[in-house]
C-alpha cells in the first residue's frame, strides 16, 4: 500500500474542550511526507451517530483487523460526563486517505450517573470537585483553591492527576500543599479541610513505578499513603504482545 504508516491525534484548544476533532495524517512512501492533515470526526457527527448529544471527544485509537481494515475508536462523552451505568456503541465509514476505508467506532457513557459522592463528610470526585464534569487536573493549592470553594466535607478525595498530592484549607481558607510520608499514619487536622489525590495503581507519574493508593481510618481520623510492587515486567509484556506503542511500556517501566 502507499500509505505505510497512518498517525491520529485530537486537535483543539486544549484537551477536551468543545472544539476537538480527531485529525488523522499518513505517511507517503512515494513522496517521502506526511500527507495533508485531514478531520475525520468532530463531536457533533459522533453525536449524530450515537443517537445524543456529546460533551467532548477523548483520545483517539488505531488499528488494523486481520482483513486489513483500518479501525478508528474514540471516546466520546456525553452531558453526564464519565461516570455512566452503560456504553453505547455505533461504527461509521469513513475515507482516510489514498482510498483507504476508515471505520470509526465511537463509545459514549450516555446514561448519567452522579459525578460527585458525598459521605460521612467525604467528598468523592474523580477530578476537580469545581468542575466534576471536565479534566481539571489538581497539581497545586492554586488548582485546588475552586474546589474547596464550592464544597462543604472536611475531605475531598480525587484523581484523574495520577501523581499522589495532599493539600490542605485552613479556618483563613489559606490553601497549602503539604507534605506526607509513605506508609505512615497522617493525622488530619481537625481545624483544616483536606484534599487527597492518592495517585493511580496503574500507570503512576511520579517517576516511581510503584502503584498507590492510601487507606482513610475515621477511627483515628488519620490517612496513610501506601506504594506497592507488582509485577511490572508481566505488565509491560502484556502492552508489548498487544502491540500497543513502545512508549507505553516505557512510561510503565519508569512511572512517567
Amino acid at each position: 500500500h502507499a500509505a505505510a504508516l497512518s498517525l491520529f491525534w485530537f486537535s483543539g484548544e486544549r484537551e477536551s474542550g468543545p472544539l476537538v476533532q480527531i485529525a488523522a495524517t499518513q505517511w507517503d512512501r512515494a513522496s517521502q511526507a506526511w500527507l495533508p492533515p485531514r478531520f475525520m470526526v468532530n463531536r457533533h457527527q459522533m453525536g449524530d451517530l450515537l443517537g445524543h448529544g456529546l460533551r467532548r471527544l477523548g483520545n483517539p485509537v488505531a488499528w488494523t483487523d486481520a482483513q486489513g481494515r483500518m479501525h478508528l475508536f474514540v471516546v466520546a462523552t456525553g452531558w453526564g460526563g464519565w461516570a455512566a451505568s452503560r456504553v453505547l456503541a455505533r461504527a461509521r465509514t469513513a475515507m482516510l486517505g489514498a482510498g483507504r476505508e476508515l471505520l470509526v467506532t465511537g463509545a459514549s457513557h450516555a446514561a448519567a450517573l452522579p459525578l460527585r459522592h458525598s459521605e460521612g463528610g467525604v467528598l468523592y470526585v474523580h477530578a476537580s470537585a469545581n468542575d466534576p464534569g471536565d479534566w481539571i487536573y489538581v497539581t497545586s493549592a492554586h488548582k485546588a483553591m475552586p474546589g474547596f470553594r464550592v464544597s462543604t466535607e472536611r475531605l475531598i478525595f480525587c484523581g484523574h492527576v495520577h501523581v499522589p498530592a495532599l493539600i490542605h484549607c485552613d479556618s483563613s481558607g489559606t490553601v497549602r500543599q503539604s507534605d506526607f510520608p509513605i506508609g505512615k499514619p497522617l493525622p488530619l487536622i481537625r481545624t483544616r479541610r483536606w484534599m487527597a489525590v492518592v495517585g493511580s495503581v496503574g500507570q503512576p507519574r511520579d517517576h516511581s513505578p510503584l502503584a498507590a493508593y492510601a487507606i482513610l481510618d475515621h477511627t483515628t481520623n488519620e490517612l496513610t499513603f501506601r506504594r506497592v510492587p507488582y509485577d511490572t515486567a508481566a505488565t509491560v509484556a502484556k502492552l508489548r504482545s498487544a502491540g500497543l506503542p513502545e512508549a507505553l511500556a516505557h512510561r510503565l517501566t519508569l512511572g512517567e
